[in-house]
């Protein structure tokens, strides 16, 4: 930080019954009062270089007395700043600094302590101190646009803040290689050293400090120049949220820090940052901040209840970019349960219809993706001992059937939910229980269902008939194959026979070569076999056996195939 040391004489200023005064041995001729403090000075000092004071005192109906007050109300900075002004004008040595130039700045502005009045006034010193320290440095411009917010009005017409916040984005701009002054960086596992590069976004952190509006200010500025990444916006909107937001980030924040945060700002306040930050997001970019940082974004935006248009924004973006997730993304908690399936759901929705849109154009590997991932959340969320099973159901069957094409994640999740929660009743099993397609249940898994006693009966018939169709249908299959195997056999016999036919008629003369049951017509051979009739011997009712060793009888199929189609028709 710059500092400039102006005066030459000691402090002689001192407080007596909420009036400062200064020692002299000149009685004190002019009293100014800001506020509820009064200060005892002289018209020698004050009035050669402040305008304002010179017109006043003119203006005074005490003015041909020998003591005159003054109001000075409206002083922008209040009395600090004004006892900045009239130090310097005792020449009593002052510091400056960013912290406290905009206010000495605005308030000689508003005395008139210009070169018109005096040369080598105080205007003309700050505004060179502003220009040639200030400016030239990176955290003093910071420093000092967050100084101006008390006097914003002030300093904003003045063109601080324009000029502060020109110089922080040229900064921003330079390459990181010639990066030459100090920053904060306090990330995760970096660690400053002697000669090491600067890191691309060694600048988010410092501006992370400043109010909302100065933020949007710097970081709209960057944006339309298009010379920075969309990721590196990107994280300088990750760093502001989490210092400010304290339910995006809070345990990446020390803990005095993030109460600073609840306290200090209002639900509105913090509110306008979140619709802020939105705003700001490179939205023509995907991947421009993460699915996990808009997730929490989207959280937080339902319990401060942002506007219609920065929730759909939201949503069209989480949606974007759902597939990127991971299932520790998702996991974001609730007021009435330990998991907010809605949220997780809607982004869901979110996905579907912009992927309906690209679906002609685009591979199925991210349905498939978002299918697998909506089954490990439902796994997780049917741990909750506080979700309803329509949640649940609902967000299962929001998938389309090509998300799942294998329903083994999603059996895992409905068993899941019925053992944590035995005491549920028949109908909410059933409900739970219709999202599965028991054909699209691997062997082992409907080897798990068979013997699930949690499962609703209904559902356990359903898989042991699905099972005996594929045992049905690999029956048949595998008749069909030993069938063909005899034609092959029969008709391999019959070429033969024809052969020893022929020899036999070229042979012996007179013989006719055709045999009772041997045809030939145009070059082509058809045996004819003769009948067999075999008694089978039955001596208790058909049985047959599924896949998972159990016996059902024919009346037991026909029961199982009613269930099955009063359950689908």
């Amino acid at each position: 930080m710059k500092f400039m040391k102006l005066g030459t004489r000691p402090d002689t200023f001192y407080t007596e019954e909420a009036t400062r005064t200064v020692v002299s041995d000149v009685p004190s001729d002019v009293t100014i009062r800001i506020n509820n403090v009064s200060y005892l000075l002289h018209k020698f000092p004050l009035l050669p270089k402040c305008g304002l004071l010179q017109r006043l005192y003119t203006e005074s109906e005490d003015s041909i007395s020998s003591h005159v007050t003054l109001d000075l109300t409206d002083i922008p900075g209040g009395d600090e700043a004004f006892e900045l002004c009239a130090k310097f004008c005792y020449g009593i040595t002052i510091n400056l600094s960013a912290h406290n130039f905009v206010s000495a700045f605005c308030a000689a502005k508003f005395l008139r302590m210009t070169e018109a009045v005096e040369n080598g006034n105080f205007i003309v010193k700050l505004e060179a101190f502003f220009s040639s320290c200030i400016l030239e440095s990176w955290k003093d411009p910071i420093l000092t646009l967050q100084n101006s917010e008390r006097v914003y009005e002030w300093s904003e017409n003045l063109g601080i803040v324009r000029r502060c916040i020109e110089s922080i984005v040229d900064k921003i701009l330079t390459p990181p290689t010639k990066v030459t002054w100090s920053y904060t960086y306090t990330r995760p596992g970096y660690e400053k050293k002697r000669n090491q590069s600067v890191p691309k976004d060694w600048w988010t952190e410092d501006i992370s400090f400043l109010n909302i509006d100065m933020f949007r200010c710097i970081v709209a500025a960057i944006k339309s120049t298009n010379t920075l990444p969309p990721q590196l916006i990107g994280e300088a909107l990750h760093v502001y949220a989490c210092r400010w937001l304290p339910e995006i980030t809070e345990h990446n924040r020390p803990k005095s820090e993030a109460s600073t945060s609840k306290t200090e700002y209002s639900p509105n306040r913090q509110r306008n940052i979140l619709e802020t930050v939105v705003g700001l997001i490179p939205s023509d970019y995907k991947g421009s901040v993460s699915i996990k940082f808009l997730l929490r974004l989207l959280s937080t935006a339902n319990f401060l209840a942002v506007s219609a248009v920065t929730k759909t924004e939201l949503l069209r973006l989480s949606g974007l970019q759902l597939e990127d997730a991971a299932l520790n993304d998702l996991l974001l908690p609730s007021q009435n349960s330990v998991y907010d399936i809605d949220l997780v759901q809607t982004v869901l929705e979110s996905f579907l219809r912009q992927w309906k849109r690209q679906a002609a154009t685009t591979s199925s590997d991210a349905i498939l993706k978002i299918g697998k991932l909506v089954d490990s959340y439902l796994q997780v969320a049917a741990k909750d001992p506080e979700m309803p099973v329509q949640k649940l159901a609902s967000l299962a069957e929001t998938l389309p059937r090509i998300a799942r094409p294998i329903h083994d994640d999603l059996y895992m999740a409905v068993n899941t939910y019925l053992k944590e929660h035995p005491d549920l009743s028949k109908a909410d099993k059933k409900q739970l229980c219709r999202v599965l397609d028991c054909q699209k249940l691997s062997p082992q898994v409907r080897g798990h269902a068979v013997r699930n006693e949690r499962l609703p009966l209904r559902t356990v018939v359903q898989v042991l008939f699905f099972e005996q169709e594929k045992v049905n249908s690999a029956t048949d299959i595998e008749h069909e194959q030993l069938n063909r195997n005899d034609l092959r056999k029969i008709k391999s016999s019959g070429d033969e026979k024809s052969l020893k036919a022929r020899g036999n008629r070229a042979s012996t003369p007179g013989t006719s070569g055709v045999q009772e049951n041997l045809r030939m017509s145009d070059d082509k051979m058809e045996l004819r076999q003769e009948p067999s009739f075999k008694i089978r011997q039955v001596t208790e009712p058909e049985t047959e056996k599924t896949g998972f060793g159990v016996k059902l009888n024919s009346h037991e199929k026909a029961q199982m195939r009613r269930i099955y189609e009063r359950t689908y028709r």
